[in-house]
């Protein structure tokens, strides 16, 4: 599902900086894989040339069966709207809209507002156990209960690929269980591919498969 071969990139400036060098992955359907490493270490810049937001210097990018390097600033737009899914530390709910609306933005982008769409809004929130909670507004929920409705709105398009930039950042430890254990479920349950970057060892060790980034490149990496 995503395949990286030989991508580098490299920020200008009075001293350059090469943040990815001739750095490979494979991702397969399905599978959660969780990348640590250092601040610094590229780790949300890997994500972002997934996401066609950065692009690669050199190497290719391929997501599905989309070459990113063949697509202009136009489309990349599109493929990211129609394709993947982005869960930050943040959260990102807008405060002004409820839940449910806040889960529907994704299809609403897409022009969906259908009853298929509001069917699938449902769906998802009772996939994260919030499915009474579709009026509340944001400042009604916890922590956990708003990265909860991230998730949701993340798969609700049901996207190819789902990307976690630190999405237990701002959870006590509890919360960070239940949140990543949740993720991983949802992306089995919706056959989508996820890409979770942490500094936190406990975090990743709820993935399919983690490696480490350095300047060596990904290594597969064993935790406790």
């Amino acid at each position: 599902m995503i395949r990286l071969t030989d991508v580098t990139k490299t920020f200008a400036g009075p001293r350059p900086r090469t943040v990815l060098d001739r750095l490979s992955l494979d991702v397969p359907r399905g599978q959660l894989a969780a990348i640590l490493g250092e601040s610094g270490a590229g780790k949300s810049t890997l994500l972002n040339v997934i996401a066609g937001l950065e692009t690669a210097d050199t190497g290719t990018v391929v997501v599905g069966n989309v070459d990113l390097a063949g697509l202009d600033d136009d489309a990349r737009t599109a493929f990211r709207r129609a394709h993947v899914g982005f869960v930050f530390q943040a959260f990102h709910v807008l405060p002004y809209l409820s839940v449910g609306d806040n889960v529907a933005l994704p299809l609403r982008l897409a022009g969906r507002r259908d009853r298929a769409a509001a069917e699938r809004v449902d769906t998802m929130l009772a996939a994260v156990g919030l499915a009474d909670r579709a009026a509340s507004m944001p400042r009604e929920l916890s922590g956990g209960e708003l990265q909860r409705i991230a998730i949701a709105r993340a798969l609700v398009h049901r996207p190819q690929v789902v990307l976690a930039d630190e999405p237990t950042g701002n959870l006590d430890p509890d919360s960070a269980h239940a949140v990543i254990t949740l993720l991983r479920n949802c992306l089995h349950a919706e056959g989508a591919t996820g890409i979770l970057v942490t500094h936190s060892h406990a975090a990743a060790a709820r993935a399919d498969r983690v490696l480490t980034l350095t300047r060596d490149g990904l290594v597969e990496t064993t935790l406790p």
